[in-house]
């Protein structure tokens, strides 16, 4: 095929958005204009375009052109196709987690807080939550367990980065998301701003001062925001005194506490059903 270029060394300028550059770099690339992310695996690759994020490139492995990886490129014909053998492409750190297919795309625009949440009844906020891994997980559950859009601080890990997005199965193409604006100030501005949109807030907090988490009155909520905290130290004490209920799950064997992805998960299927 004509776009299908072969790539013998790891260190040909081609590989430098896959192998060389940092989430960081691949972030900035563009400045002014919106960076560039890597998406990794046939399915998380097919729901980033259809969602209509624009391909740069693609990275595949001789062996790993399969009927899906094939399906993609049919509809892609005029962006390059890069193909190596086997042992040039493990050298990519993590390749062998990405079922042998990579794509460079662009970046869009964020949409605003408001257009996120406009029409949603039942929104996950992420507080802080560093872990990439935490991140994609957070989504996917968000996804399959009736969250209408996700909204997270600048502290948060970046939904787009390699892992988030692999971890999520590619529903971080599938759930409306956005950061709050960088100057909004959290929590104060930022809570007020979900205050003023309609929502009411929940806290996941682990306090004894709160209410069940299937108690009726949350359940009568017409806009619910579920505030899910930072690994270890939880959500500032600034938020949870903000918020208009604070939640905690039950736990038995002497357990304290959950993951917050698996916290997450928990508080979304009773919350937004």
């Amino acid at each position: 095929m004509k776009n299908h270029i072969e790539i013998t060394n790891f260190n040909d300028p081609n590989l430098d958005l896959y192998a060389r550059l940092s989430e960081v770099q691949l972030l900035r690339y563009a400045e002014p204009k919106q960076g560039i992310f890597v998406a990794e695996s046939p399915k998380v690759i097919g729901r980033a375009l259809q969602a209509g994020y624009e391909p740069i490139s693609f990275l595949l492995a001789h062996q790993d052109l399969d009927r899906e990886a094939v399906e993609i490129l049919e509809q892609w014909e005029d962006i390059p196709v890069y193909t190596a053998e086997d042992a040039v492409l493990r050298k990519l750190t993590g390749f062998a987690m990405t079922r042998g297919m990579l794509c460079a795309m662009r970046r869009r625009e964020l949409p605003s807080v408001e257009e996120i949440c406009r029409g949603a009844r039942r929104i996950a906020v992420l507080e802080n939550v560093v872990n990439p891994t935490n991140v994609g997980a957070i989504f996917r559950s968000a996804a399959a367990l009736h969250m209408d859009a996700v909204l997270l601080t600048g502290g948060c890990s970046d939904p787009l980065y390699r892992r988030a997005a692999r971890v999520s199965m590619g529903t971080v193409f599938q759930i409306p998301w956005t950061y709050f604006d960088k100057k909004t100030v959290w929590p104060s501005q930022g809570m007020a701003q979900l205050q003023n949109i309609g929502f009411k807030t929940v806290a996941m907090a682990l306090r004894n001062d709160s209410v069940e988490i299937d108690d009726p009155e949350l359940k009568r909520q017409e806009k619910l925001a579920i505030i899910l905290g930072t690994e270890g130290e939880g959500l500032l004490a600034e938020t949870m005194e903000a918020c208009d209920y604070t939640v905690k799950i039950p736990m038995s064997h002497s357990v304290d506490s959950l993951n917050v992805a698996a916290a997450s998960a928990v508080a979304f299927w009773e919350l937004g059903r």
